[in-house]
């Protein structure tokens, strides 16, 4: 975390010398700390800050690619004819335990078209989901394990 910090004060400091205080400029200084913090990964124990970013990346990436796919579903769903949806809720067990966790996977579910995450358990292991279809709730609790909360996993712990 004090990496992060560090990355936006050479951030600010690179602004302050330029003289511009533009957010392309703040984001061409976070990218020129990032570089220095780079060459000097050894010395600081920078090494998990660049793997990790690199992992919240997949995972917002991977969270663009289901939100186009999602999309392009509900789209030739409802464009159909003859929908032929089973709406429903379905519970899903939460492998995530922490509440930034639970609450980051839920706001993935929900802002992807055709689910919508409706509540959490008191005990907080489970994760209560609305489906568009929910024709296959196994599938979808598969999907939802090795996608989202797979990549969440990976990218904070």
């Amino acid at each position: 975390m004090m990496l992060y910090l560090a990355n936006i004060l050479l951030a600010l400091a690179w602004m302050v010398v330029t003289g511009s205080a533009t957010f392309i400029n703040f984001l061409f200084g976070y990218a020129l700390g990032a570089g220095a913090l780079f060459l000097i990964r050894e010395q600081v124990g920078s090494l998990g800050y660049f793997a990790r970013t690199r992992r919240v990346l997949s995972l917002a990436l991977m969270f663009v690619y289901e939100l186009i796919l999602s999309a392009w579903r509900v789209a030739v769903l409802v464009v159909t004819p003859d929908m032929k949806l089973k709406p429903g809720i379905f519970a899903y067990p939460l492998k995530v335990d922490k509440d930034y966790e639970i609450t980051l996977l839920a706001c993935l579910i929900t802002l992807t078209p055709g689910t919508l995450a409706v509540d959490v358990s008191e005990d907080r292991r489970f994760l209560y989901i609305h489906a568009l279809d929910c024709s296959d709730p196994d599938q979808a609790r598969m999907d939802i394990a090795t996608g989202f909360e797979r990549k969440i996993m990976e990218a904070f712990r």
